[in-house]
């Protein structure tokens, strides 16, 4: 029996992906346990869920597999209809609905108002693990404004008769049942039912009604479910102020003119430099974000700056950008010239427009060519150019599976018990997903299955998970907002292909009192590669579209063009039913992460040192080689540099079979796991007080006083570090010139001199004489070496800078 328990308990999927990782984990299964480390409820746990279950494969693959997640049993009922319903005492129809009762679960379906034949067609289901009554029951009843419902009729199923439906086999048909009594007599009227168990792979269970959040009502209801939601297709707008003729100077002939163009689209507004012609000429790019379908238009305006707090629209003219041209290659759009008018206000307060001679030059154009970056390039999930025409086709499928959570901190409180409302998000390209929310548990499971077609494969998928603060409705929440609960980012280029990954994740989040784990979340994640040569080719292929580094943008545009997108995005998926909230949508696409932090700069600089560490480590191995510390490697190396300087063909494939070997020498110690959000690499742990109330803190800042100027002296002694690192850079580049400018004649002389006798050197002597030389001199022994420093880094050093010319 017991083996028979093991043997169910393995997972399918595993066994056919995880061989050659079983027999590793049966060994540290038994093997002793090393010691704790104090930031291990910080790391990732493989996991071995029992997955599968659901639509079978006779069925669409994409979209509607189930063999990521664990089969969860549900109990579904579908009350379709009614009819022959008796009238009540005024002659009219009841307003009838439908209670639902099960055990302490109850459901009610919406009422009709003098019907005698209602059809409700609603579905209800809870999962088969919370039922603990025997009987299920239907009772029909008139609405009364006085919440003095009347009882028509019932009917009653016992729960272990219920049968089992199991896809791809039909929906279960509906049958009529005959209304009983308070008696279990038969009375008037007849109820269309369903009832039927099923898991969450059934057709019905994105639209039920969970019995278990029946305390949600009215537009609560609409933000538990599921949805899968679409970001904007997004576009950059160029616009090319030229130049502006014919304008009307009436009172400026005796005044500097300083005239700019104004660009306004939505509530972004741009403008150009000042010119001080009167033909101004400009040639100045301005970019906006905007999204289809484009509704707003563009606005620009000629302004004339008359002082420092006084501007004059000299005309506006206003651009559709539905009859914009849109551009995919690097090829110039149509320049256009545009009236400009004049918007008077008249003496009742009205708006009158008229028509100016004034003219402006402008070349307006969508740029599809280009991809909007909503996201930091470092961990995009999207690199495609905005024109489908441009796209590429795709190289796989990836498919996640959003299992459970456990451990989740309490959020807030209801009835005074602390509670925790949770629901996922994940994002990767242009889609978003959502699963339902998880009332009133800790460790709720969703066991929800999404796909994505993948077209790059150095992209990164988000999950995120949230406490749903609204469940009163989407104007009832009170201006709460949904708490964080952390987020994973998972690199599918570090996921090998058609392997299932299930991991849980530590759900990490730094406040200001310091980082916290406030739960783990458990992940089935499977990558599946369609085209394995196009997946290769997209290695040897530019990251972003060809536009980006054919006509490049600035850095501050690109701020400031992902400021704009990642606002649009939030604005327009919190218009979505459910909405998918602001705050939300901004933390999973990092809005805000690009600011200073004290923590932050630290982290960046470990990662230098580490990088440079690889480095050190091989000028300290040569170093032993040079200082004779293991004979026998020191002669192999002088052996080495023989062959090498007299078969100097062998270098360049010498280099690359090392590079090759030691490739292969760390394939058995490569990363078996995806990254995860580590605490140690974000130095989180060592972060105090200051620093993390600094990094929080709004912009422009909300300090003041001693905490503003201790923050202010911190950051002087940051830069000053900063600045003696750049001056010495400074230095040594300025003596590397200094070398040839005769600022110093006689360091210039002895340098032309030993320059002149090594070119006679080099000539008469032999090339592998020279090398030979160099290279024993290098690897001389350590006799015949002294601690004074090189002469040549020794004279390098007496070179004059300009150091000693700043103030």
């Amino acid at each position: 029996m017991g083996k028979h328990n093991h043997d169910q308990n393995k997972n399918p999927n595993q066994n056919k992906n995880n061989n050659p990782n079983q027999s590793q984990t049966q060994n540290q299964k038994f093997s002793p346990r090393p010691q704790s480390n104090p930031n291990e409820e910080f790391d990732l746990r493989e996991t071995a869920p029992r997955l599968g279950g659901g639509r079978f494969p006779g069925n669409d693959r994409v979209g509607t597999a189930f063999d990521l997640v664990e089969q969860m049993h549900y109990l579904f009922v579908r009350v379709v209809k009614a009819k022959e319903l008796p009238k009540k005492h005024n002659d009219h129809f009841p307003n009838s609905f439908v209670e639902l009762q099960l055990g302490n679960f109850r459901g009610t379906t919406k009422h009709f108002e003098n019907v005698s034949d209602p059809e409700w067609n609603q579905v209800f289901t809870i999962l088969k693990d919370q039922i603990q009554a025997t009987s299920i029951g239907f009772f029909v009843k008139d609405k009364d404004d006085n919440n003095n419902d009347h009882f028509i009729g019932n009917v009653c199923f016992d729960i272990f008769e219920v049968p089992k439906r199991v896809p791809p086999d039909s929906p279960l048909a509906p049958q009529w049942y005959r209304l009983e009594n308070k008696e279990g007599k038969r009375s008037q009227g007849e109820l269309m039912l369903a009832v039927w168990m099923g898991t969450q792979a059934d057709e019905a269970f994105p639209e039920a009604w969970h019995l278990d959040a029946t305390a949600v009502s009215g537009d609560g209801v609409a933000n538990i479910r599921s949805k899968v939601y679409l970001s904007p297709r997004l576009w950059y707008v160029r616009v090319n102020v030229i130049e502006a003729q014919s304008l009307q100077m009436n009172d400026r002939n005796f005044r500097q003119l300083e005239l700019f163009v104004k660009a306004e689209l939505g509530k972004v507004v741009l403008r150009t430099k000042c010119s001080s012609s009167r033909t101004p000429l400009w040639n100045e790019d301005l970019m906006f974000v905007v999204a289809e379908p484009f509704e707003e238009p563009l606005i620009l305006s000629l302004v004339d700056k008359q002082s420092a707090n006084k501007d004059e629209v000299l005309g506006k003219c206003s651009v559709s950008l539905q009859n914009v041209e849109k551009r995919v290659d690097h090829k110039y759009a149509t320049s256009r010239w545009f009236n400009l008018e004049n918007h008077v206000t008249g003496e009742n307060g009205s708006k009158n427009e008229g028509k100016l001679n004034s003219k402006i030059h402008l070349r307006i154009c969508l740029e599809g060519g280009y991809h909007v970056l909503d996201e930091l390039t470092h961990y995009s999930s999207d690199f495609r150019a905005t024109a489908r025409q441009l796209w590429t086709p795709n190289i796989g499928v990836l498919e996640l599976g959003i299992l459970s959570a456990q451990g989740l901190s309490t959020m807030k409180q209801k009835s005074g018990n602390g509670t925790t409302d949770a629901y996922c998000v994940a994002k990767y390209g242009q889609k978003w997903i959502r699963t339902r929310t998880i009332m009133n548990n800790d460790s709720p499971k969703w066991n929800e299955q999404y796909t994505w077609e993948v077209f790059d494969p150095c992209t990164v998928i988000t999950i995120g998970i949230f406490d749903n603060q609204h469940l009163q409705g989407v104007d009832k929440g009170g201006g709460a907002k949904d708490s964080k609960l952390g987020k994973v980012r998972i690199r599918l280029s570090t996921l090998e292909t058609d392997r299932v990954y299930t991991h849980s994740y530590p759900l990490i989040v730094l406040e200001p009192s310091g980082v916290k784990k406030l739960g783990e979340i458990q992940l089935a994640v499977r990558f599946t590669c369609t085209s394995l040569v196009n997946l290769l080719q997209m290695y040897t292929q530019p990251l972003l579209p060809i536009m980006h580094y054919i006509y490049p943008l600035s850095m501050h545009q690109i701020d400031s063009l992902r400021h704009q997108a990642t606002q649009i995005v939030s604005i327009r998926l919190s218009r979505a039913e459910p909405p998918l909230r602001k705050e939300v949508v901004e933390y999973m696409l990092d809005v805000g992460s690009t600011m200073w932090s004290v923590r932050k700069s630290k982290a960046n600089y470990c990662r230098i040192i580490e990088v440079m560490t690889r480095f050190t480590v091989f000028c300290r191995l040569f170093n032993q080689i040079c200082m004779w510390k293991n004979p026998f490697i020191t002669v192999l190396v002088h052996m080495l540099l023989l062959v090498l300087v007299y078969y100097p063909q062998m270098i360049l494939s010498m280099m690359c079979f090392a590079i090759f070997m030691i490739g292969i020498s760390k394939y058995r110690f490569r990363p078996r796991h995806p990254p995860h959000m580590d605490i140690k690499l974000s130095l989180a742990h060592t972060a105090y007080g200051d620093e993390l109330d600094e990094e929080f803190d709004t912009f422009p800042t909300s300090k003041q006083g001693e905490v503003l100027k201790m923050r202010y002296d911190r950051l002087r002694c940051i830069g000053s570090r900063i600045q003696v690192v750049i001056g010495d850079l400074a230095t040594q580049g300025e003596r590397v010139h200094n070398l040839l400018s005769w600022r110093d004649p006689r360091a210039t002389s002895l340098f032309l001199i030993l320059c002149f006798i090594s070119a006679i050197v080099l000539y008469v002597t032999p090339s592998r004489v020279i090398a030979v030389s160099m290279g024993f001199y290098i690897l001389r022994h350590p006799r015949f070496r002294h601690k004074l420093p090189l002469t040549p880094l020794s004279f390098f050093r007496r070179l004059p800078a300009r150091s000693d010319s700043l103030l």
